[in-house]
């Protein structure tokens, strides 16, 4: 019997036990509830009973470093030696020979396990190097993380993925949230778990048998258009045969707060702007503008600024900073069920935000919540927000003007686009959604670009200590200069 090494929640155990032995599975297991364990979990099985030897895991950007920082050394046992590689987009001599480590059995004796971000998939480059440790492994193991990102079956990187999993003796894909837009959503995915998976061979088989089609015209174009869906209750059924469905809600061992991280990376332009700024205290932007610090704390402020994508000069101009961060709040809410609260410090994002959740969801999916929001509007907008009949599904706001008083149950999901400098805001706006009158788990998700002053507040906020004194102190020096 495998010995874990972080005892499994009962619905964790559930998953492990029905999915192990399966050479193909999914995981529908929503943000929260522990499907990355899950993986991890069924990999240390089948590699100690012979089964495979190596692995694959390709996931988001925001993701894929939690793999190897987090995720596996916490959940694969230490009994299991392991080599670990990160994908690098830039082919080193150092990374070429880390690669072929893991790729060509020298590692011999352990657990070879290779991480690449789906978005490399895309490549030529990435898809070569992938396909060439899978042949050279073929006693493998492949994760898909994430998989409504290889949703749309006419982008390059679904096409490659789902050649991966041609060479691939054990297959997963990891989502919470299988259908985003609708029940064709699901063919890409399920067609890296076998091509034939659902009983179809071709997409076009599966559109006709669970959507309605009718043929239109628009001018000189006559085009195919969905008009509705059918059979689902079948679909379903066939999903129950390789799938395993799981939501917070009904989850009633996990914790009542449940809490994550998503990675963003910065851009060339962000960490140019960022260098500057911590080692010179000012920042010169692409016009030309200065924007310059006194203090350690305009100067964290400033920094903090440059990770969510724009900074302000000194005459007050704020100038945005080409940024990954909103691309990535929209992966992880994609991946959420339910209402959701977004916490964000700046008015510029606070705008910005609303604005693309409009674009996407629809003008009436969100609400904001900040200084220049009229008082006699307020009580209006929480009541909106909290109705399960409105169409209101964001909550955006400043923690320091909404996270104090406000009751905002009907949210089980709570993401921080950016994080206060003090630990009263953000346990206060916590709370916000975990109080008397909610039902259910609450799922908190911190939006971190690493090795910056994202990942100091957090470390602040997880020792529960008193930023103001950190930021005042000697660490904070140290770290800045």
């Amino acid at each position: 019997m495998y010995k874990f090494k972080t005892k499994p929640y009962d619905h964790q155990q559930e998953a492990f036990d029905k999915s192990a032995e399966r050479h193909a599975y999914a995981l529908f297991m929503e943000m929260g509830t522990g499907k990355t364990k899950v993986a991890i979990d069924t990999l240390g099985a089948l590699y100690e009973s012979g089964k495979v030897e190596a692995a694959l895991i390709v996931a988001p950007k925001g993701v894929y470093g939690n793999w190897v920082n987090k995720e596996i050394p916490q959940h694969l046992p230490d009994r299991i030696d392991r080599k670990v590689v990160l994908w690098q987009p830039n082919l080193t001599q150092k990374f070429k020979a880390e690669l072929r480590d893991v790729a060509l059995r020298k590692a011999s004796g352990k657990l070879r396990i290779f991480v690449m971000n789906t978005e490399a998939l895309s490549t030529k480059k990435g898809k070569d190097t992938a396909m060439r440790f899978l042949e050279l492994n073929p006693d493998n193991f492949v994760v898909i993380d994430e998989s409504t990102s290889i949703k749309n079956r006419n982008a390059q990187r679904t096409k490659n993925i789902i050649g991966l999993g041609k060479k691939a003796k054990y297959r997963r894909i990891l989502t919470g949230s299988p259908i985003t837009k609708n029940p064709m959503d699901l063919y890409a995915q399920c067609a890296f778990l076998g091509t034939k998976i659902l009983g179809f061979d071709s997409f076009y088989a599966f559109q006709g048998r669970y959507a309605v089609v009718q043929q239109r015209k628009f001018g000189a174009r006559s085009f195919q258009q969905v008009t509705g869906y059918r059979n689902l209750e079948e679909l379903n059924g066939k999903l129950e045969q390789f799938s395993h469905r799981v939501l917070k809600e009904d989850c009633l061992d996990l914790p009542d707060k449940i809490y994550t991280q998503r990675e963003v990376e910065l851009t060339k332009e962000q960490k140019d702007a960022y260098a500057q700024m911590k080692q010179f205290a000012l920042a010169m932007l692409a016009k030309g503008e200065l924007s310059t610090t006194q203090s350690v704390l305009t100067q964290i402020m400033r920094l903090q600024e440059i990770c969510c994508g724009h900074l302000r000069t000194d005459d007050g101009e704020i100038q945005p900073v080409a940024s990954n961060r909103m691309n990535e709040m929209l992966e992880a809410i994609g991946e959420m069920m339910g209402k959701v609260i977004i916490w964000a410090s700046y008015v510029y994002d606070i705008q910005a935000i609303e604005q693309k959740l409009k674009d996407t969801y629809g003008p009436r999916s969100v609400v904001t919540f900040y200084g220049a929001t009229p008082a006699e509007e307020r009580d209006a907008i929480v009541a909106d927000f909290q109705d399960p009949e409105s169409e209101v599904r964001f909550f955006v706001a400043n923690p320091r003007t909404g996270g104090y008083g406000l009751t905002l149950t009907a949210a089980t999901n709570v993401l921080y686009y950016n994080n206060s400098y003090d630990l009263e805001i953000r346990l206060q706006s916590e709370d916000r959604a975990h109080r008397i009158g909610q039902e259910h788990h609450v799922l908190y998700v911190d939006l971190v670009s690493p090795g910056t002053v994202d990942q100091k507040i957090i470390q602040a906020l997880k020792g529960k200590i008193n930023l103001a004194q950190q930021v005042l102190g000697e660490e904070a020096r140290s770290w800045l200069i």
